[in-house]
Parts: C-alpha cells; sequence; structure tokens
C-alpha cells in the first residue's frame, strides 16, 4: 500500500486504453478454445457463488454465467428470503441448467457469504455483491479461500475499511488471484477511447473538472410488521450512512473515479459541504452535497450531488483542459470532446461512434478472461483508492473542514465497530431515539477523524 497519496501511482499509461479495449472486445468474443488455469476442472468449468442476491447481484449473476466458457452457479446467499428466491428464479429461468443451486446451498444470514464461498474450490469465483460496509470481511475471506473475486463497488465505508481491501489485495496477488471491481465506467469502451484522447492532449492538459449526480428524491421503504431494525436498515441501506457510506459515496463513485481518471492521479485534499434542507424521511441522508478535491499540482473537481424533487438535473462530468472541454462519464452513453470551453457551442472535436457493449458485461468477461488464461489481473488497489477518494469527500462534507488524503486514509474511525461480529438479532451501530429520528452530521460539529 502507498502511504503516501500523493505518489506518482499512474492509474494507467497513456497508451494502454486501445490496447485494453481491444482486450476487452477480444473477451467478448472468447472462442470455446480455453487455455487451462490453475485448479480448473478438467472440463473447464468455472464454479460460480453470489453473495448479495439484489438486483445489481442478480444483474452480476447474469453477467457471469454469460461469459465465455462453461459456467455454473452453485451457490447463493443473502439476509432476505424473498431475495434469494427471487435471484434464484430469475437466473434459473434464464440460464437453466447452468444454475445448479438446490435448497441446501441457499444460506441465509450474515454468516451465509461463508457458507456460499465454502461450496467453491480454490481457483473458483465468487460474486460480492451485498452492501459496502460488509465488502472487506466478504473480500478477505474469499481471497483466504483461494477464490478470484468480482467486487461490487462501493468497497468500504470507512479508512479502516479501505486498508482491510487494500491489505487483501495484495494477498491475493501473491497467491495469483484474479479480482475485477465494479467501477463499470472503466470497462466502458466509449469511455476509455475518450480518455485516451483526453491523455494524448486533444482538449490539452485537463484543468478543472465537474462531477455531478443531481436528480429527485431517494425514497424510503416502509418498516414491514415484525422487521427488525438491522433487517430495516440493511433492507434500505441507501439511506443509513454505516451500511452504504453516504449519498455521496455510494452513487456519485463513478463519476468520481472517472474525474480522477481524467486527472491521472488522486487527490491531496478536499473540503465540502452538505446538509438536509428539504429532505424529511427519518433517516441519515443528506440531500445535498458539493465537495472540492485538490491534486497535488493545484487542479481541481468540484464534486455534487442532489437528491430534490423539481430541481435541476443532471448526471455526468464535464471537464476543461487548456484548449478544449469534453462531457463523459457515468450518464452520458456518448462522450464528446469540444474545441473551446462552452460545449453548447464550441466545435465539437471528437465523438464515440458506433455501439459498444455493456461494461457490466464487459467487467465480468475481463475477469473470467484473465482466469481462463491465468493473466494477471487485480483491480483492487485502483477501486479502494477511488472509494477512499469519494469517503475523503463525505468526510469533508460531514465535517465542513479541510481534510488532506493522508490524514483521512490514516482514519481509524469506524462507523460499525464491531461489524464482523454482528449477528441478524443483533442491534445496528446506528438507533433512532425516542422520536424515531437517527444521528445526523452536522458540518462545523461532526468530528470524522
Amino acid at each position: 500500500m502507498h502511504a503516501d497519496p500523493t505518489f506518482p501511482h499512474r492509474l494507467r499509461s497513456r497508451r494502454s486504453f486501445l490496447q485494453q479495449s481491444a482486450s476487452a472486445l477480444a473477451a467478448t468474443s472468447l472462442t470455446a478454445t480455453l487455455a487451462s488455469r490453475v485448479h480448473a476442472a478438467e472440463d473447464h468449468t468455472i464454479k460460480v457463488a453470489l453473495v448479495g442476491c439484489g438486483g445489481r447481484g442478480t444483474g452480476a449473476g447474469a453477467n457471469a454465467l454469460s461469459t465465455a466458457g462453461p459456467t455454473r452457479l452453485v451457490a447463493l446467499a443473502d439476509v432476505f428470503q424473498h431475495r434469494l428466491d427471487g435471484c434464484h428464479r430469475t437466473l434459473s429461468d434464464q440460464f437453466g441448467d447452468q444454475v445448479d443451486v438446490p435448497e441446501d446451498r441457499r444460506f441465509l444470514g450474515l454468516d451465509a457469504f461463508r457458507k456460499a464461498i465454502d461450496c467453491l474450490d480454490p481457483g473458483d469465483v465468487v460474486l460480492l455483491a451485498t452492501a459496502p460496509a460488509f465488502r472487506p470481511q466478504h473480500l478477505e475471506y474469499a481471497v483466504e479461500k483461494g477464490c478470484h473475486v468480482f467486487m461490487e463497488k462501493s468497497f468500504a465505508v470507512d479508512a479502516p475499511g479501505i486498508r482491510r481491501v487494500l491489505a487483501a489485495g495484495k494477498r491475493a496477488e501473491e497467491k495469483n488471484l484474479k479480482i475485477v471491481g465494479g467501477l463499470m465506467c472503466r470497462h466502458n469502451l466509449p469511455l476509455q477511447a475518450a480518455i485516451h484522447e483526453v491523455h494524448e492532449g486533444t482538449i490539452g492538459l485537463p484543468i478543472t473538472g465537474w462531477i455531478y449526480r443531481m436528480h429527485g428524491a431517494v425514497g424510503i421503504g416502509a418498516k414491514q410488521p415484525g422487521m427488525s431494525e438491522l433487517a430495516y436498515q440493511v433492507a434500505n441501506y441507501s439511506c443509513f450512512t454505516w451500511v452504504n457510506g453516504s449519498f455521496f459515496v455510494d452513487w456519485l463513485i463513478h463519476n468520481i473515479d472517472v474525474g480522477c481518471w481524467v486527472m491521472d492521479g488522486w487527490p491531496v485534499s478536499a473540503q465540502g459541504q452538505g446538509g438536509r434542507q428539504v429532505r424529511q424521511a427519518a433517516d441519515q441522508m443528506f440531500d445535498h452535497y458539493a465537495v472540492e478535491f485538490t491534486f497535488a499540482d493545484g487542479r481541481r473537481l468540484l464534486a455534487q450531488g442532489r437528491h430534490q424533487d423539481n430541481t435541476w438535473g443532471f448526471f455526468g462530468n464535464v471537464i476543461h483542459g487548456t484548449t478544449g472541454c469534453g462531457v463523459l462519464g457515468e450518464g452520458i452513453s456518448r462522450p464528446e470532446l469540444y474545441r473551446g470551453h462552452n460545449a453548447a457551442s464550441a466545435h465539437r472535436i471528437w465523438q464515440h461512434e458506433g455501439s459498444a457493449p455493456s461494461p457490466y458485461q464487459v467487467e465480468m468477461d475481463v475477469l473470467f478472461e484473465a482466469i481462463r488464461n491465468d493473466t494477471p489481473h487485480n483491480e483492487t488497489e485502483r477501486c479502494a483508492m477511488a472509494c477512499m477518494t469519494a469517503i475523503l469527500g463525505r468526510m469533508a462534507a460531514f465535517s465542513g473542514g479541510t481534510i488532506t488524503f493522508e490524514e483521512a486514509l490514516a482514519s481509524n474511525r469506524e462507523l460499525a465497530p464491531g461489524l464482523d461480529e454482528l449477528s441478524w438479532d443483533d442491534d445496528p451501530p446506528v438507533m433512532p431515539d425516542e422520536d424515531g429520528n437517527y444521528p445526523i452530521a452536522m458540518p462545523g460539529y461532526t468530528d470524522v477523524l
């Protein structure tokens, strides 16, 4: 792990983008002539376990079963029975005999991830798609058992969790395990091409960037009769900071990562603000954020997040270079670059043409191709650093102060102390007061370090 966040770590060499694009396209058309892999069964079938059976987990399962070469889903894990049942039904209907998950391999509970992973052999694949708070623990166990991993974003909710993820990634590298993270924009071929153009100087040196996720209010589900407080918060994980790290972390992480990708590095500090201006729901969510990230050479990114009804909406990144600008990122299906700094009136000089495969499928194709060809592939450090950048932004907004990346990464403050020992019968780390309200960060008063 790099202790100094200003280290000259390059996200990619500037000429590697087209190479990766070609690799990703090759992955989508990989034939059944498969190279041997370490620990592979004689028939080359890769067994898969899915941990987290909600919508994103079910989608990841479908992507894994759609990769080239034989795959078989053998275990499912979740904390909610209806999600287990729905996921099993959906994937069985779509993939038939590729889904081999009898009832005794459908595991329920906070310890279900261990039981599902234990159904695999070393060299098989586990898909980690639960709420982000649980990712470090699940990743550690998967690596310990010798499994390759797809881990959905976000990857942790606090600095101690990020450090666990980084350490697990190092152990995976030592064991020749492959890890892909769910920052699917990195596997979006049009975006790869756009950022290749940026790094080749098409709009000059990127100086500033604006990151946006602006849309209507985020709802919260009702607490069902007999539902425990822990179950309620996990079911509504977007609304509770200890589970998902905040709206800012879990929802803006893709375009925060894209902004850092454009800048070809990570920020050294952040200052920000946020709060609950109109939100009335009893939860922990801020309904607006504005965070300014500063890089070692003085360049900046400004990230805005808002979920309020009847307000301006935009989802994407706007970047300004010394000679031009660009509009790209998650939410922008066809990235564009312009000469000049007003995209509304400037001359367009580059636009991605043609169709492209789903980046959700490409990221899974990349993982399985690396496994089958036994080529090194480990995205853990990049994913963890992107997530830590988002956590830094949340810390700045919650505190209202300026925080350095180094300070944030060194923090020992945990959002859910003792999470690894939590049982489904326990109270969650955050409880409502007698009026049903939850603790909310107060800029200027909340200690985040």
